[in-house]
């Protein structure tokens, strides 16, 4: 084999830091020319002043220079032409036309919507942690902020005032922890201003987060939804009609019964209703050793129970998280609890409601296979 196919595997190799494909496929190598050892390499990136140039050129360089015979390595960096951007996105989406990839027969992807009937039970602390969670057991993993009000997910991911990159119509979606999360603030010209949408505009904005996005292979995705029974829970259910969801509550009965309304509309829309989480249970005080049940008891049963009811089959009650302070610090900081502190009792109750979460029973029956007959 020439040197010249030598240095053409070594940059098959080599792939695009978010697009994760190969810059070859992708038809990022516009010219390549050796001469006596000296190598020249012309990259076409896909959109002007790239945030992921230094590490293409470290990448191709690495790559480059690992080939025997090799001597120098020239870079040249120039953008892509509107044609050739449409066929990346082309190749992205598999020659299709802009799509919802969840929504496909053929998907692979568990869509798991975490729900709540009101705002401050801490829906959003349990979707970033139970992600984090599924990423470290090697799952691959992405958030969808769907709250498009109350947006705080990239708080919690750490992802504070950072923008997707766009490639025209279709953005590269944020990744922290090995998740890879989109929220409603990411584009927002500032992160204080307010979003007043009304119903069919909050519809094609849920749509749009869902379908420009280039998501990748998923395993799970996880949908943190506004608090109550309101427009965009019914607009997944019409999206993504497969989506699973888990309900939110804390001990208190009162806000049981408000837990109960957000799973109801979900089996009213024909979403399997997988489950209950219990937040901010009671805790035992470290200096004292009295269990505190600072929110009260049993809303995570009665939730449980009312909507086993409902759906005629068991909605089980995943776990209740103790009231915790790392858990909050955590939020603040951005680094899941799971990350911070994974030996706190909310960091270990978020672990074992992931590991039930992601095994799946014996039974397939419902479970699509991607068998194409």
């Amino acid at each position: 084999m020439s040197l010249i196919d030598q240095i053409g595997d070594a940059l098959t190799a080599v792939q695009d830091p978010e697009l994760h494909r190969s810059i070859t496929d992708l038809g990022m190598v516009e010219n390549l020319n050796e001469d006596n050892g000296n190598v020249s390499v012309s990259i076409l990136l896909t959109i002007s002043g790239c945030p992921m140039q230094d590490r293409l050129r470290t990448d191709i360089t690495r790559a480059v220079s690992a080939v025997a015979g090799v001597k120098s390595v020239n870079l040249t960096f120039g953008v892509m032409s509107q044609d050739q951007r449409d066929n990346v996105k082309k190749i992205l989406r598999n020659g299709r036309e802009k799509f919802i990839p969840f929504a496909q027969p053929d998907s692979l992807t568990r869509v798991i919507a975490i729900a709540s009937g009101k705002g401050g039970v801490g829906k959003s602390s349990v979707t970033v942690n139970l992600a984090v969670a599924a990423a470290q057991r090697g799952l691959r993993v992405g958030i969808l902020d769907a709250d498009v009000y109350g947006h705080s997910i990239p708080r919690l991911m750490g992802l504070m005032g950072q923008r997707p990159t766009a490639i025209d119509q279709m953005f590269i979606p944020l990744e922290a922890f090995g998740v890879k999360t989109v929220s409603m603030e990411m584009f927002k010209p500032e992160r204080s201003d307010a979003v007043a949408y009304r119903g069919p505009l909050l519809h094609r904005v849920l749509e749009q987060l869902l379908s420009d996005a280039y998501w990748g292979d998923l395993d799970l995705l996880f949908i943190d939804l506004p608090p109550g029974t309101g427009d965009l829970a019914i607009s997944l259910g019409q999206l993504v009609p497969t989506s699973e969801v888990i309900v939110v509550t804390t001990p208190q009965v009162a806000a049981a019964e408000v837990a109960e309304r957000a799973g109801r509309i979900a089996h009213q829309i024909h979403q399997q209703v997988i489950g209950v989480v219990e937040n901010m249970s009671e805790y035992t005080d470290p200096t004292t050793g009295v269990v505190v049940s600072l929110f009260g008891n049993g809303g995570g049963e009665e939730t449980s129970k009312r909507l086993s009811q409902l759906v005629g089959s068991d909605v089980a009650l995943l776990g209740k998280i103790p009231f915790s302070v790392d858990l909050r610090l955590g939020g603040d900081a951005g680094i899941p609890v799971v990350i911070s502190d994974p030996q706190s009792p909310s960091a270990i109750a978020l672990s074992q409601i992931t590991d039930k979460l992601i095994k799946r029973s014996k039974s397939l029956v419902g479970i699509r296979l991607g068998i194409a007959t």
